[in-house]
């Protein structure tokens, strides 16, 4: 029961279902978070570790950056809300503004790397 409730209380924040949507797109670096959700790199790392222990996402580094992915195994529970919160999220205004956010971010960043 402890895990269940750990895991839903990770959705509790905007930001956090933020996130989420935003990595239910792919991988992602905590660059690529500051620049569309336009926050502190310490509010994004300090949300990205909560989603992180509550089982929701996987990091890994490479070089000096840090990716983060939507975790693919684990709790069916959470496979399950997952894939409900991530359609539902896909339908938000303020998600659908973060997603072209995204992918003009990432359109410049693939003419300017970042790391």
């Amino acid at each position: 029961m402890q895990q269940t409730t750990h895991l839903l209380k990770a959705l509790t924040d905007e930001t956090r279902l933020r996130i989420l949507a935003l990595l239910g797109q792919g991988e992602l670096c905590v660059c690529d978070l500051i620049a569309v959700l336009q926050l502190p790199q310490s509010t994004v790392s300090r949300h990205l570790a909560l989603l992180k222990n509550a089982g929701w996402v996987s990091d890994r580094r490479q070089g000096l950056w840090m990716y983060y992915h939507l975790k693919d195994t684990g709790m069916p529970l959470r496979m399950i809300l997952q894939q409900t919160l991530l359609a539902h999220l896909a339908g938000l205004p303020a998600t659908q503004k973060d997603g072209e956010r995204l992918g003009l971010y990432l359109k410049e960043k693939s003419r300017n790397a970042c790391g």
